[in-house]
């Protein structure tokens, strides 16, 4: 009988076979988190079966987080795009900090952007002349809350304010009370007025004292039943793993007084990367209310990200009560609002996070399609209908307004480098993520029918086949000749076109937010159904006469196809780009 480790026959692998060496990393500067004592805790065997309270604090804790604050105008945009997802609580800046946020809170206040039902929150520090600014800056609102914050943590006290417990205990209780009476001088009736507190920083302050300072806020602020009181407990810096998180949060929960009127409130960063795990478990342990950012934006490493925290709910059948149906556009604005990208793998929004590259994967999520198809058919409903189950998709791209068939076109990469190249190299167009895989497809069929080498001049001609309308390549039911746009007092835009189509000289009218919007509504009183999925532009030199090229990504009868438009007016090639794209969907 010959042994295991006989000649021919390999050695397994096991522990002892793999040796990893200690580095030379200053270990010895960094110590371990405080660990919790909580012998029957409770958090492990809860599950989240509905949503938390939201606040988005994207406008005070993300906006100051930027290299390029927002302006009036991008805060304000960012402002209306959380109102319409139906954040209901909403931190809009720190109204002390300096005029440009004070202004803003006035603004919004003054020109009644604020629904009723949605809750404006202010920052302030424990300073007097700053509480009675950040309540002056609320004057008039409908609902609105103050949120006062003072250090705690032993570093801060050592080092910073150098006090004692009972000092910075002191500039917290004494701040609640001078919220309360300039809120009382300064704020009228109409005003449901509310106070939130955050011991900072949570995560690094004794809980003893944590809950001592938020007891004696509470001693002031006196919660009962219709006077509710916000403490916030922020991981302003993330320390420890989210199970000691949550361990916090449920001794906090467990040991506050007067729990019954209190709001619970989680507000994790991301320094260790598993800010959305320590706000769902701190859920589980009992807080109430998440605050965080879109897509994570904020300090550092970022506030925990609401958006994948939201859809993380949707993917088990939660209602978020936020809606992401259309998270290309939330994406997209938060990107102008922020002047930052957005990462393609990031969860849920990114371009490439519904895509598979493997061919094993494919064929899964192909093959999963075609089952859910058929148990469909077998229970006489349709595929929405039924409970989702496609291998790899945790979602229905469609459910947040993707297709399928466009994310398909993603999975497919031969030779998307090297034609984008080609194309922004010799003739200075930079083509958007997704134009490049569509476009990748038809030159790989053509290299695959054809065989050989591709070169850049045949890449250009396939591209100009492919989506220029132009009087050389005089394809397509539809041919642009002229546009005249005009904006409406209410701020609607009206569109009259001459148009050849289908080879009879047409005018088109339309209206809507915007002349693009206002083709797809001309185009609709001819038949073409078309919904616009994406859209960019840029220019293609400099200089007066630059040319300028518009990308637009649309839904034309079940297909998603692009289009591209060239032209020195910026609306023309625009309309040109749509044009291009409706021609395709008819060839």
């Amino acid at each position: 009988m010959t042994s295991p480790n006989s000649v021919g026959r390999a050695t397994p692998i096991t522990a002892a076979t793999v040796t990893q060496r200690a580095t030379a990393m200053p270990i010895h500067k960094y110590g371990r988190y405080e660990q919790v004592d909580i012998a029957d805790r409770t958090w492990p065997d809860a599950r989240i079966t509905k949503a938390p309270r939201w606040l988005s604090t994207d406008l005070r804790d993300g906006n100051q987080a930027l290299i390029d604050p927002m302006s009036p105008a991008r805060k304000r945009e960012m402002f209306d795009l959380l109102v319409r997802m139906g954040y209901k609580e909403i931190e809009v800046g720190f109204p002390a900090s300096g005029q440009t946020d004070f202004d803003f809170v006035r603004s919004i206040i003054e020109q009644d952007a604020i629904p009723q039902d949605v809750t404006i929150s202010v920052l302030t520090q424990a300073r007097e002349e700053l509480i009675e600014r950040t309540v002056e800056a609320l004057r008039g609102a409908p609902r609105a809350t103050v949120h006062l914050y003072n250090a705690t943590a032993p570093v801060f006290r050592r080092v910073v304010f150098r006090g004692t417990r009972d000092e910075v205990r002191q500039i917290a209780v004494d701040g609640t009370r001078l919220v309360m009476e300039y809120a009382d001088k300064l704020l009228g009736e109409d005003t449901v007025f509310g106070y939130q507190y955050s011991p900072e920083i949570f995560t690094d302050t004794e809980l003893d004292f944590a809950l001592e300072v938020c007891e004696g806020v509470m001693d002031v602020w006196q919660p009962e039943e219709g006077r509710e009181i916000i403490l916030n407990l922020p991981a302003t810096v993330e320390r420890s793993t989210p199970s000691t998180h949550a361990d916090r949060f449920e001794w906090m929960s467990r040991n506050l007084s007067r729990r019954e009127y209190v709001c619970l409130s989680v507000h994790p960063h991301n320094d260790r990367g598993t800010a959305v795990a320590a706000a769902e478990l701190a859920l589980m342990a009992g807080a109430d209310r998440i605050e965080g950012c879109l897509f994570g934006q904020g300090e550092r490493t970022g506030n925990v990200d609401l958006v994948t925290l939201g859809m993380n709910l949707f993917s088990q059948g939660v209602d978020p009560q936020i809606d992401f149906s259309h998270i290309d556009e939330i994406r997209r604005t938060a990107e102008y609002c922020n002047q930052m990208e957005i990462h393609p793998r990031h969860p849920y929004a990114g371009d490439l996070v519904y895509t598979s590259f493997s061919g094993s994967h494919q064929d899964a999520i192909k093959k999963g399609f075609e089952a859910m198809e058929a148990t469909a058919a077998a229970a006489g409903k349709t595929v929405d209908e039924i409970e989702w189950a496609v291998p790899y998709l945790p979602i229905d791209p469609k459910d947040v307004g993707r297709s399928y068939e466009a994310v398909i076109r993603v999975n497919s990469q031969s030779g998307k480098g090297g034609v984008a190249y080609v194309l922004k190299n010799g003739h200075k167009l930079d083509l958007p993520r997704r134009m490049q895989i569509e476009f990748s497809k038809i030159i790989q069929t053509k290299t695959d029918a054809e065989g050989g080498e591709v070169t850049p001049a045949q890449i250009w001609s396939v591209f100009q086949d492919e989506y220029l309308p132009v009087a050389d390549n005089p394809w397509g039911r539809i041919a642009l000749r002229s546009a005249q746009a005009s904006t409406s007092s209410d701020g609607t835009d009206a569109l009259t076109v001459e148009a050849v189509v289908d080879g009879v000289p047409t005018v088109l009218s339309g209206s809507g937010n915007g002349p693009i919007s206002a083709f797809f509504d001309a185009l609709a009183k001819i038949g073409v159904d078309a919904r616009l999925l994406d859209y960019t532009e840029h220019t293609m030199s400099e200089g007066a006469s630059a040319q300028a090229a518009s990308y637009i990504e649309c839904a034309i009868g079940g297909r998603v196809l692009w289009g591209i438009g060239i032209d020195p007016n910026t609306t023309r090639a625009a309309l040109q780009a749509v044009v291009s794209a409706v021609n395709r969907a008819d060839r």
